[in-house]
């Protein structure tokens, strides 16, 4: 194994050498730089992005490194935690994420919980003294590994976890009781066998390997592809892996998973922008799955953990000079920050933000321009409806401004009416990541589901689309490519309009006016500044 493919450690007193972008991909190297900065970072090691052409590629020698790194990597989070991978009392458990040399949101794959089986699970209960939590975890490993190992598709996980909620005539998932929870856990590894004739490995260094080469293939996936080229990333050389000791966000009420942007992302506003569900994992707020709470609801049952996550973020922020988009858990009421990123924000916001950074003297205004040299300013113009028109449905903003467009159900149609010279809406469940050629062509997006953090929120807001999530009155029938918005039908190919600042639904098409943002008279005083200072 070759220096370069050899595996780097993130220690969570930051002592461990400079791990970079270039070598192990953004997300591992903002999350040595957080360890730096004295936060509360689980410990990790990475594979690096060198390894990804050749394991992609099925090149032994580089699936030889991997193996390697892999097990000198488990050795060494082994002797920091005390735990034993594949241990039946103090099992050590990993999650398996993906990251490039620049972000890309949800594009690419994760697999959480890795290292339980038959004998851990029990280790686990025995550890935390919580078998709701270790059959929770086994269920999502399965699930987690069925779809991005073995290719079975998430809609039949689904299905059955909805079938178990109304056998046990409870609302939600998070109301089942770990004799249910650990027999849907048999029902997804029969269910993943049946449909892949392949099941979850009982060992959990197969599970770790499998995992990692999943991760590194998602590389190449049409979703990951497409992004790539929406935003000008076919330079990038690939992904690395990150594996990092699992907290558990799902192991009771004083936990729960979140993500927080330092800035608001849909309007640049300076303030905390958080999404949070409590008694829950990281997927089940990026996902798109789940309607989320707001920073209030976590500071009312968790007060330190909310000022921890304010302080941190803080601290993130001053050390980047930008806005951040944070993930983070907390565990039995531990804050633990899991990683950061330059926060993904609306053209809009991206004009506010960098006029405040300015203001605040964290930047120049040539930086300011620099960011914001991506952005055609004299396209900024604030967009609202001429007329009031009444709501038929509400929802959660996750980004500003307004659109009207006719009706699609899914990035097909969509991408149909978008050829025929057609605004589009595309109305769908849950904000997925496998929409984005979707997002890319409408004005606007509406989902039954979701919230503002989601990873698709994210790259609707940096595509500069309308985003409405959370709709609770919007029910689709696919098979029929209608929807009811309560009481109102609405069909392919119908009008529809969303309000992206009021978080409302109107019906019929809806003339749109444009106004001058205010920050642009500064934007444009700093450009002139600039050619004044330039030799003649």
């Amino acid at each position: 194994m070759s220096q370069n493919q050899q595996p780097l450690f993130i220690a969570g007193n930051g002592s461990s050498p400079d791990v970079t972008a270039e070598i192990a991909g953004s997300k591992a190297a903002l999350i040595w730089q957080m360890a730096r900065l004295g936060l509360n970072v689980p410990p990790a090691f990475v594979m690096p992005t060198s390894l990804c052409a050749g394991v992609d590629a099925g090149d032994e020698a580089a699936l030889e490194a991997l193996r390697t790194g892999l097990d000198t990597g488990i050795a060494w989070l082994e002797k920091t935690t005390g735990r034993r991978f594949g241990d039946s009392r103090a099992p050590l458990l990993v999650s398996v994420r993906s990251g490039a040399a620049a972000s890309m949101p949800g594009m690419l794959e994760t697999i959480l919980d890795i290292g339980l089986n038959t004998e851990t699970v029990h280790g686990l209960i025995r550890m935390s003294g919580n078998p709701r939590l270790a059959f929770d975890s086994f269920r999502r490993l399965v699930q987690g590994y069925a779809e991005v190992v073995l290719h079975v598709p998430g809609t039949c996980f689904e299905e059955r976890l909805a079938d178990m909620i109304k056998r046990e005539g409870v609302e939600n998932e998070t109301e089942l009781d770990p004799d249910a929870l650990e027999r849907l856990t048999r029902e997804f590894r029969g269910l993943a066998l049946q449909i892949s004739g392949h099941g979850l490995p009982e060992d959990p260094r197969e599970q770790l390997k499998e995992a990692a080469i999943a991760v590194y293939r998602s590389w190449q996936s049409a979703k990951a592809c497409e992004y790539r080229r929406l935003n000008h990333l076919d330079g990038l050389k690939g992904t690395a892996v990150t594996v990092q000791c699992m907290v558990f966000g799902n192991s009771g009420g004083n936990s729960g998973a979140g993500v927080a942007f330092s800035r608001n992302p849909a309007t640049g506003a300076r303030e905390l922008y958080v999404d949070f569900l409590f008694d829950a994992q990281g997927e089940d707020v990026v996902s798109g799955r789940r309607t989320p709470g707001h920073a209030e609801r976590l500071a009312e049952r968790l007060p330190d953990a909310a000022k921890g996550l304010q302080e941190g973020i803080g601290r993130i922020e001053a050390e980047f000079r930008d806005a951040q988009d944070v993930e983070f858990t907390v565990d039995g009421g531990e804050l633990y920050f899991l990683q950061t990123r330059t926060a993904k924000r609306s053209p809009r916001a991206a004009l506010h933000i960098a006029v405040d950074l300015v203001h605040e003297g964290a930047i120049d205004f040539k930086t300011a321009l620099a960011r914001l040299g991506h952005i055609d300013i004299d396209q900024l113009a604030v967009a609202r409806f001429a007329a009031s028109a009444p709501a038929v449905a509400t929802a959660i903003s996750a980004a500003p401004g307004v659109a009207t467009g006719r009706v699609a159900f899914d990035s097909k149609r969509a991408k149909e009416l978008a050829a025929m010279g057609e605004p589009v809406i595309l109305v769908r469940h849950d904000t997925s990541t496998e929409d984005v050629e979707g997002f890319a062509v409408a004005a606007g997006i509406l989902t039954a589901v979701g919230g503002r953090t989601a990873h698709a929120a994210v790259v609707a807001r940096q595509l500069g689309k309308i985003c409405l999530v959370g709709c609770r009155t919007l029910a689709i029938d696919e098979a029929r490519r209608e929807a009811m918005l309560g009481d109102t039908r609405i069909c392919d190919g119908d009008w529809l309009s969303l309000d992206g600042d009021a978080g409302e639904v109107t019906l019929g098409k809806r003339e749109i006016i444009l106004e001058r943002p205010p920050e642009l008279a500064e934007v444009e005083r700093w450009q002139a500044e600039t050619l004044a200072r330039e030799p003649a």
